[in-house]
């Protein structure tokens, strides 16, 4: 077991990954007390049941630079593999504007590989690897040192047993065709808007059932605020002020120290001076805003009327589809996708891309009545009319 903490070492071990077709990666990180996620550790392996395998340490090695990582990320002749990567793929992202290429993500490749939504590590590891985990150092302090022999083996065996994951899903790709469906929700991973959150986008981000264009202007400006002051102090948005009391707050609408002291839901975080002039001064923009600049809820989609009986029938087709194709439901389509196109909308996920081949085509011939849906015993099948 080899820890990296220079920059000499990580560079060799780097470029040597760079003669492989492929290395597996992954990161431990905390995110339970800062608003961006402290990068403790990094995990990879390089092919082969003794292929090489390391722990790179950016705490320990504070003075090392990530730059031969980011240089590894950026040549095409070796694939980063990852289980679930979007967290992973934000620190890199944010600490080094860099993205893998190019990237695999055996979650994404077991989705469409017949393992369901969001298959865990741990399922995998079971089912392909035929190996068991040790969990006991799951919810570890990935900040402390030293790491325990425990941290450490647990941590490894997060990119050893991901080697034949890996092997074992691209070959499936290759026997059923289905890589350019997983190169399609990859795409989203290595999108740089996929981890940006602009403060004045924050809003859109709070549920909400009002409509009222006062009421969402102050719950901008609160929004705003909010993402502008976890992200500039590197907390939660929930230290600053949960959704709750964003909400209380933008209905109670408090203009003075004394009215917010009001406020049932905010905790004590954010009656603190910073923030609490912050609030009020956010709920004093919002009720100044000019009417056409608040903002416009979409009440489009909220008055599409849904044919309850067409949404019936792709929920049955969705069911046959998915059950053919060995694709979780929910992965291809959602209950509000099917609403949403059982009552005209078109702009919908289900209707573009690999999920356009796989439901989506045969969804709007079934909305056009150029097809029907007939039962056979428990099979469900297409009938062209």
């Amino acid at each position: 077991m080899r820890t990296i903490t220079t920059t000499e070492d990580l560079a060799a071990f780097c470029a040597a990954a760079k003669d492989h077709p492929y290395v597996t990666i992954d990161t431990e990180f905390l995110r339970e007390r800062t608003y961006w996620s402290k990068l403790c550790l990094i995990q990879m392996a390089l092919p082969g049941k003794d292929g090489d395998a390391v722990l790179v340490d950016p705490i320990e090695g504070s003075q090392m630079s990530m730059e031969p990582l980011y240089d590894l990320f950026r040549h095409k002749a070796t694939v980063k593999v990852f289980h679930a990567a979007r967290q992973d793929l934000e620190i890199f992202f944010v600490e080094g504007n860099v993205f893998p290429d190019p990237l695999f993500d055996t979650q994404v490749a077991a989705m469409v590989c017949g393992f369901g939504e969001q298959v865990g590590y741990e399922t995998l590891v079971k089912k392909i690897a035929k190996e068991n985990l040790d969990k006991t150092s799951r919810f570890t302090d990935w900040s402390r040192r030293p790491l325990t022999s425990a941290q450490s083996e647990y941590a490894l065996a997060d990119v050893t047993h991901l080697r034949v994951i890996y092997e074992w899903l691209a070959a499936q790709l290759a026997k059923n065709g289905r890589q350019g469906w997983v190169e399609e929700e990859l795409s989203l991973l290595t999108d740089p808007e996929t981890y940006i959150t602009r403060p004045d986008e924050a809003w859109m981000r709070v549920k909400t059932r009002t409509t009222s264009g006062r009421f969402l202007a102050v719950v901008k400006e609160l929004a705003r605020f909010r993402e502008g002051y976890a992200q500039g102090n590197n907390v939660p948005r929930s230290r600053v002020m949960k959704d709750d009391a964003l909400l209380e707050l933008a209905s109670t609408r408090p203009t003075s120290m004394e009215e917010l002291g009001r406020s049932r839901l905010l905790q004590r975080e954010g009656r603190k001076t910073e923030i609490a002039e912050g609030i009020i001064a956010a709920i004093k923009a919002g009720l100044e805003m000019r009417p056409e600049d608040m903002p416009k809820p979409d009440l489009e989609r909220e008055q599409l009327q849904v044919n309850p009986a067409l949404a019936d029938l792709l929920r049955v087709l969705l069911k046959a589809k998915s059950e053919s194709l060995g694709v979780a439901p929910r992965l291809i389509a959602s209950a509000a996708d099917l609403d949403a196109i059982a009552a005209g909308e078109r702009k919908v996920d289900a209707l573009n891309g690999w999920r356009a081949e796989a439901f989506g085509d045969d969804a709007m011939r079934l909305c056009r009545g150029e097809i029907a849906l007939s039962a056979k015993g428990n099979e469900v099948r297409v009938v062209r009319l």
